[in-house]
């Protein structure tokens, strides 16, 4: 070894950088396993669902039962993901000649394991074809050992010079192939086996001299299931054509950066520092592109890569390759993992937003289905309702419509008739008498007229009566129905359906006289009366004369009052009947939902209790490893504060912030891991707004109070001091209505997020220097659809209801009641009201009572009014919160324009 007192650091050094990654990749490794056992769950509970209600009724599926195929991972992320996990770090030699290569290994061991310079013998490169080494793999064993073997297959008998007796250096002869060996010989590697500790964590293997190996085929190997640190030893000031053209091929089979590590030539003087900044070397690989030309990559110190974009680079002394190596394999070894943990995340957020989604969905369609089947039932009745009165309330009209339609038809039919051309009846030209049966046929043909064009107008008549109610109730009522079997599966279109028939059966064909089949029944059988009637004793000729007298008997047979009496009545039997198969259909829908909904109800709660907590642990652990390994595990300063979940330390900085807070949470048990994860994926969710705390970041800490438990580690903004301590040193009217305005301000916008806070107190709202309000500890933060109806926060600011565990975000405007009374006091002295208390369950009965902070006589009355409509025991009489801010707005320019005039006057008067 050139340089021992370097290999101590360097060893220690590259030991540690690949400790790390294999100790996080087992992390990485384990969520994975889990992710995948997690998605291939849901998709043997849920995928097959839609498919096994197929009877009807009640057994059809949940309507989100299909959605939740949404849920899963894609194939082409599952597949980078595992060949990450299952990839194992090795370090590649390669260089201009065996000499070089093999001082670079020695170099990273620590030992002279391998011979040097004179010792090598023989051309390597390029230059000669003299040098025949084989492929080395350096591999970690109890014993030291040596062994050829074909890659990634077996053990080949073979006497080696090593096992005739001890050494120290390999023997120059077990590097060599020899001419006499056979074919698998000479493919074989050389696997040296020792007890070092970076072999431990690391394979390394060492190129063949390309004179027995092309380059891209000694790389066939790296290709799949490790994952290279590539180090390539440079003696000579230039690489020669046959050295780039390897290069060439190293880049094209293998997509990782190289590190170039200048190895000085022992019989050469190595390079003055000044002639290092720009050496011919590092030149020509900028020029080629193969290393970058900024210069963060300098020949003497360690690169300046920015995660995600690293190049190659070159470093120009063996002296110096502990700055430039170690940072080297960290970014390589950390791109690679926070790559994968990224992606990891990604799936996780993305999937848990759709868990998130569906759970809005669920809550929606059990909420607003039996609204919507309620409503359809209540419009049906109202449309009935209307028909019926239009049926009595018109038979006197449609009486004097018709015999005004008839009265003014009544000549233009009787022409119509007369010149009436009958169809299938052989006329005689000299008017002979005609059979009885043919007479009939006319008087039919007759008849037809006469009906075809009375029903025609009276129908157009009827229609405009009743037209109105297609839109206002029948469009009304199908686009109901249309999301009733939307919502339904496919197992109940058949009924929804049927149901849509009735309606357009009964209320638009019959109401509104499309086909006017009603009324031509109707007038066929007063036509039959007719008929009866007309008696002859000899057939008659059929003159124009005669048709004309069988039109008139027919129209004065008609008594528009029995006519319109039998509309009437026939539409309202109609009617009743379509009302009835209505009502019937409708409870059949109704009980198909009522089992859907119950099977939804089902889903909607495993969703909440199981599928997205234990998802949004596993994106915790995701999110965290990925930023752990990007901005390491952050100090713990002193403790700045303790709560019923965690302990606040100083942070004095992460990731490039600094001052910051640090809250540890050690969970107890699954569920507290869980919603913990799910809680922290609501709050790094959010945009970041300036009212709110930012989250920079968590990382899990397996060795937190000593090893002895698991702590995940939430590093946020640190602010100057709580409201509580802000208030207790004192503040202005002003600063307090600003800080009022300012809470107001971030619970708005959490609500617009479809988060709830609850947990709204004095110790929440964190104060700048210019105390000006941030609301933090969103550690009870949740979209209304994903709670679970938990009684959480803190006693006094608890509004009644959340006793039911049915509650929305009016819940947090009863909170800000509360803490508006604090902040108009002025003080931190509890409100007499609760101060009485002597235990929680007390206070609770109290505040379900009624009972609520009593009035200070410094309050302003507008101020009070505003505290007493925030708490109001009925949540739906709580001011909306859009209300609530511009009340504020006006009372604090009020109070502080009153406050600036009563100073100028006193300023005046001094």
């Amino acid at each position: 070894m050139e340089n021992p007192q370097k290999a101590g650091p360097l060893l220690r050094d590259l030991t540690r950088a690949f400790s790390h990654y294999n100790r996080h990749s087992v992390f990485l490794k384990k969520n994975l396993k889990e992710t995948t056992v997690f998605f291939r769950e849901i998709r043997q509970n849920h995928s097959n669902t839609c498919g096994g209600g197929g009877g009807g009724g009640a057994s059809g599926p949940a309507p989100d039962s299909g959605q939740l195929g949404c849920i899963s991972f894609p194939r082409h992320d599952e597949d980078y993901l595992q060949n990450v996990v299952n990839s194992a770090p090795y370090i590649l030699i390669l260089g201009q000649d065996c000499s070089a290569r093999y001082q670079l290994l020695n170099c990273l061991l620590g030992e002279r394991l391998l011979p040097l310079g004179a010792e090598v013998g023989g051309a390597c490169g390029a230059e000669g074809g003299a040098c025949r080494r084989r492929k080395l793999c350096f591999t970690h064993g109890r014993q030291t050992r040596l062994s050829l073997a074909l890659p990634g297959q077996y053990e080949l008998v073979h006497q080696l010079a090593a096992h005739c007796g001890r050494w120290d250096t390999v023997p120059q002869q077990d590097l060599e192939i020899q001419e006499c060996e056979d074919p698998a010989q000479r493919l074989a590697e050389l696997e040296i086996t020792l007890h070092h500790p970076l072999l431990q964590e690391v394979k390394i293997m060492v190129l063949p001299c390309r004179n027995v190996q092309p380059v891209e085929e000694a790389l066939e190997d790296c290709r799949r299931g490790i994952l290279p640190i590539i180090l390539y030893a440079v003696s000579k000031d230039t690489l020669s054509a046959e050295q780039l053209e390897d290069l060439r091929k190293v880049r094209e089979t293998l997509t990782y950066p190289v590190c170039f590590l200048r190895i000085p030539d022992a019989m050469a003087h190595e390079l003055r520092p000044a002639e290092k900044e720009r050496s011919a070397l590092f030149t020509q690989l900028a020029d080629l592109q193969l290393i970058g030309s900024a210069a963060g990559n300098c020949a003497c110190g360690a690169p300046a890569q920015t995660p995600g974009k690293m190049q190659s680079i070159l470093g120009e002394s063996l002296e110096r390759v502990h700055r430039v190596l170690v940072p080297f394999t960290r970014q390589v070894l950390q791109n690679q993992q926070v790559e994968a943990a990224a992606l990891l995340n990604a799936v996780h957020c993305r999937c848990l937003d759709l868990f998130i989604n569906q759970a809005f969905d669920m809550q929606r369609d059990l909420q607003i289905t039996p609204r919507r089947l309620e409503y359809t039932r209540e419009k049906e009745g109202e449309l009935f309702s209307s028909l019926m009165a239009i049926a009595n309330r018109k038979q006197e009209e449609m009486k004097e419509m018709i015999v005004e339609t008839l009265a003014s038809m009544k000549e233009q039919l009787l022409e119509d008739a007369a010149n009436l051309e009958f169809t299938d009846i052989i006329m005689t030209s000299n008017s002979e008498p005609m059979s009885s049966k043919d007479i009939k046929v006319c008087i039919n043909q007759i008849q037809d007229l006469i009906v075809i064009r009375l029903n025609q107008a009276v129908a157009n008549k009827l229609t405009s009566s009743v037209d109105y109610l297609r839109e206002s109730f029948v469009g009304t009522l199908e686009r109901c129905l249309g999301s009733l079997e939307k919502s339904e599966s496919c197992a109940h279109n058949v009924t929804s359906n049927h149901l849509k028939q009735i309606l357009n059966a009964a209320y638009h064909v019959e109401v509104t006289f499309h086909s006017g089949s009603s009324v031509t029944r109707l007038f066929w059988e007063q036509i039959k009366q007719i008929i009866h009637r007309i008696t002859w004793v000899n057939p008659p000729s059929v003159t124009a004369e005669w048709k004309r007298k069988v039109a008139q008997d027919a129209i004065e047979s008609l008594s528009a009052a029995k006519l319109a009496k039998s509309i009437c009545s026939q539409f309202r039997t109609r009617l009743n009947s379509s009302h009835e198969a209505f009502a019937a259909s409708l409870r059949q829908l109704e009980e198909g939902h009522t089992g859907r909904l119950e099977r939804t109800e089902d889903l909607w709660l495993r969703v909440r209790k199981d599928h997205a907590p234990r998802l949004a642990r596993l994106s915790l652990e995701s999110r965290s490893l990925r930023d752990i390994l990007l901005h390491g595990k952050p100090k713990l300063g002193r403790e700045l504060g303790r709560g019923q979940y965690g302990v606040v330390y100083l942070c004095d900085s992460w990731a490039g912030r600094h001052p910051c807070a640090l809250k540890s949470v050690v969970p107890p048990d699954d569920k507290h891991w869980n919603d913990l994860a799910l809680e922290f994926h609501y709050t790094r969710s959010l945009p970041k707004h300036e009212r709110l705390v930012n989250l920079h970041g968590s990382v899990i800490d397996h060795s937190y109070g000593g090893g002895s438990s698991i702590a995940v580690l939430l590093i946020m903004e640190r602010l100057h001091r709580d409201l509580y301590t802000g208030l207790k040193a004192g503040l202005s009217l002003k600063e307090r209505l600003q800080i009022a305005l300012d809470v107001v301000e971030g619970i708005r916008f959490l609500h617009g997020q479809g988060l709830l806070h609850r947990d709204i107190k004095l110790k929440n709202v964190l104060l700048d220097k210019q105390n000006r309000a941030k609301i933090t500890d969103l550690g009870f933060c949740k979209p209304e659809a994903m709670m679970s109806g938990s009684i959480v926060g803190t006693p006094i600011h608890m509004a009644p209801e959340l006793f039911t565990g049915k509650y929305d975000n009016s819940v947090d405007v009863y909170a800000f009641g509360i803490l508006f009374w604090y902040l108009c006091s002025g003080s931190v002295k509890l409100p007499e009201a609760f101060e009485k208390c002597s235990s929680k369950d007390q206070l609770w009965t109290n505040v379900k009572k009624g009972s609520r902070p009593e009035r200070l006589s410094s309050f302003d009355e507008e101020c009070w009014q505003l505290m007493e409509a925030c708490w109001n025991g009925d949540p739906s009489q709580r001011p909306l919160l859009g209300i609530v801010q511009p009340s504020l707005q006006s009372i604090m320019d009020r109070l502080c324009h009153n406050s600036d005039q009563k100073s100028a006057n006193l300023e005046d008067s001094n």
